[in-house]
């Protein structure tokens, strides 16, 4: 039982590791371009605005157990398989990324608009106002959205273990539930509440340390 616990974790660890490395490389530039194109952000346009808002908006409210069958083609194409941990990479990060990418457009309107202001009135170019004053300014908000998104990722990946994602979702599945191992059960809920928990400590310590107001 240890040694399925151990390995168990190892893939749950290792798809959320991945998962969230691909929602912030597209989560991020997603979330600057929604901040950017609103009313408020740098370069104004609604038409864009709108869109990105409808693509985020369906993205999100997509249950995440029919998003992962529906992808299964395009998860297939990439990984060359749709069951196991490495293919349960493909889907975690594509529901993951809409939902960080709303949360780093509210980090980014939290920064205060007179530091932009600033930065625009002593020659900075939108590019250069962006890399160099408003991720900074709002790198707080940005790691407690991303501390928000690994704890949604934790349960996502539980969610995978259904349909052969592995991980612990997927032992908790076969033995837990099937073979009506409670024990197994029990250590699956255990392990994946002190994941969270010690996800959500890293998260909070940081930004708090990043915090300087």
């Amino acid at each position: 039982m240890i040694e399925k616990l151990i390995e168990a974790t190892g893939e749950t660890v290792q798809m959320m590791a991945l998962a969230g490395l691909w929602t912030v490389l597209f989560g991020l530039p997603l979330g600057v371009l929604l901040y950017a194109t609103s009313p408020n952000g740098l370069a104004r346009n609604r038409v864009i605005h709108r869109t990105l808002g409808i693509i985020v908006n369906i993205g999100r409210s997509a249950p995440f157990i029919i998003l992962m069958v529906a992808i299964m083609p395009i998860t297939r194409a990439i990984v060359g398989t749709s069951i196991g941990s490495w293919a349960a990479v493909v889907p975690l990060a594509v529901a993951a990324s809409p939902f960080f990418a709303r949360l780093v457009e509210s980090a980014l309107l939290d920064v205060d608009p007179g530091l932009l202001e600033a930065a625009e009135s002593m020659g900075a170019t939108r590019t250069g106002t962006v890399g160099q004053v408003l991720l900074p300014e709002a790198l707080p908000g940005l790691i407690r959205g991303l501390t928000v998104t690994m704890v949604a990722l934790t349960g996502y990946s539980a969610i995978a273990g259904a349909i052969g994602g592995g991980g612990l979702g997927d032992l908790a599945i076969r033995y837990g539930y099937q073979r009506y191992e409670t024990e197994y059960m029990i250590a699956t809920v255990v392990l994946l509440v002190a994941l969270v928990q010690l996800i959500q400590f890293i998260g909070d310590t940081t930004a708090r340390r990043l915090d300087h107001r």
